[in-house]
């Protein structure tokens, strides 16, 4: 195992020591714990999107090259045409848009 020097700011290494302190361990072994945890869940995202490229590419479902998002159709069963949006409250019920007690 190596070690390794570093420079922190003493008001935190004196509040790490405490938190270790509290829970059975040392300053470097919660250092420790924290790098390898660190390196896993890299590796882990890593792995992750290479098994993702992968289902991607044998994947059977495919689209097509002339397929491109259209947000109409995605939105069409989600939002009123722009004739029956409803009421909102504090509008005029009537035509106008405005609040009561305005003029037209």
């Amino acid at each position: 195992m190596k070690n390794i020097t570093l420079a922190i700011d003493e008001d935190v290494l004196r509040q790490a020591r405490i938190y270790a302190a509290e829970h059975g361990t040392t300053v470097n072994a919660l250092v420790r714990d924290y790098l390898t945890g660190l390196v896993r869940w890299e590796e882990r995202a890593a792995e992750a999107r290479k098994r993702l490229v992968k289902m991607s590419e044998e994947s059977e479902g495919r689209l097509g090259p002339d397929w491109k998002w259209n947000r109409e159709e995605i939105y069409e069963d989600r939002m009123f045409p722009r004739h029956e949006r409803p009421a909102l409250r504090g509008f005029g019920e009537e035509g106008g848009g405005g609040q009561e007690g305005e003029g037209s």
